[in-house]
């Protein structure tokens, strides 16, 4: 089982549309493989992502924020 960091950390690097798609779709199944429906698993992933995004400097909050249409659970979104 991968660790948190393993599973969204490279997500933190992303630059284009294409590979977000890519890596969420990844983040996606991992999240479906334990017993999640596709609905639950999407909103789990954009939650952590944006969760793991907040322990990062504003500009990759706010790319990762564009890229995967996410917010921090708890600050809500960096972008203006």
């Amino acid at each position: 089982m991968a660790t948190v960091g393993e599973l969204y950390g490279p997500a933190m690097t992303v630059t284009t549309q294409r590979e977000a798609e890519e890596t969420f779709a990844r983040l996606v199944q991992d999240a479906m493989s334990v017993g999640r429906t596709q609905k639950e698993a999407e909103s789990i992933v954009r939650s952590n992502l944006g969760y793991y995004a907040g322990y990062y400097d504003n500009e990759t909050r706010e790319r990762v924020e564009r890229l995967y249409g996410c917010v921090h659970p708890i600050f809500g979104s960096v972008l203006r």
